[in-house]
């Protein structure tokens, strides 16, 4: 009798260790499902996080370039702006000295003879074929110089009016401040032996006052030895700041 006691004691204890055990299976089966959740759940975070890293710089790339094209449109109109700027004052540096606009020269009176002084020099060439004309402004004034140079060979009632080259004629007014020079080339013969030349010490240059030539010429003496000039054959260049390849050769 008092043995079956202790074996039903042992029974019920042996019974209650089990359910205590599979509680503690079950509680702990729990922990784990709850905690592989959360785990689950934050690898999935951390999957998605990078993605979300990356697209934000994305946009902040975005932002940028935006920002750098509205800088660099800018900035390229400021820099026309400026290059603009920087070739008109070139250019104004580039106008030889006493050049000026064109309303500013219509209002400018014409030279006269009065207001000149013209030398010449022959070209370095024999025989001579080309005469360099320099006139200067020495009248304390700013003057005109308008045309090209009425030349006369000889007696200006007889002397035969020599012609201008047309490629020679400058695009803008000749405007002479006091002090100042211009220049014009002048063939006088083609170096030919046998031409029909004409010695002279001296000849005439008049000038014009718009379109019409003017009363009056300036003496210029040639060389010593004098000029030998072929009417036929003589032209004359345009008044121009200086003399230039192409447009004054002929």
């Amino acid at each position: 009798m008092r043995t079956h006691r202790r074996n039903s004691k042992n029974t019920v204890l042996a019974v209650a260790a089990v359910a205590a055990l599979s509680m503690g299976l079950t509680a702990c089966g729990g922990t784990d499902d709850k905690g592989r959740d959360e785990g689950a759940a934050a690898v999935s975070s951390s999957a998605s996080a990078p993605a979300d890293a990356a697209a934000a710089p994305a946009g902040q790339a975005s932002g940028t370039t935006g920002t750098t094209g509205a800088t660099t449109a800018g900035a390229t109109t400021t820099s026309g702006g400026a290059a603009t700027g920087g070739k008109g004052a070139a250019q104004a540096a580039a106008k030889p000295a006493g050049a000026t606009s064109g309303t500013t020269a219509g209002k400018t009176p014409s030279c006269t003879f009065k207001d000149m002084k013209v030398t010449m020099r022959k070209a370095d060439e024999v025989p001579t074929e080309h005469i360099e004309l320099t006139a200067t402004n020495t009248s304390g004034r700013t003057c005109r110089l308008d045309g090209y140079p009425l030349l006369a060979f000889g007696q200006i009632q007889t002397a035969k009016d020599i012609p201008p080259v047309a490629k020679s004629k400058p695009g803008a007014p000749v405007v002479l401040q006091s002090g100042t020079a211009a220049y014009a080339n002048v063939r006088v013969a083609n170096g030919g032996a046998h031409e029909d030349n004409k010695v002279v010490t001296s000849f005439s240059v008049n000038f014009f006052t718009g379109s019409e030539p003017t009363e009056g010429s300036v003496d210029v003496k040639a060389p010593a030895g004098g000029l030998a000039v072929d009417e036929a054959v003589a032209k004359t260049g345009y008044w121009t700041y200086e003399l230039r390849n192409g447009a004054d050769e002929f």
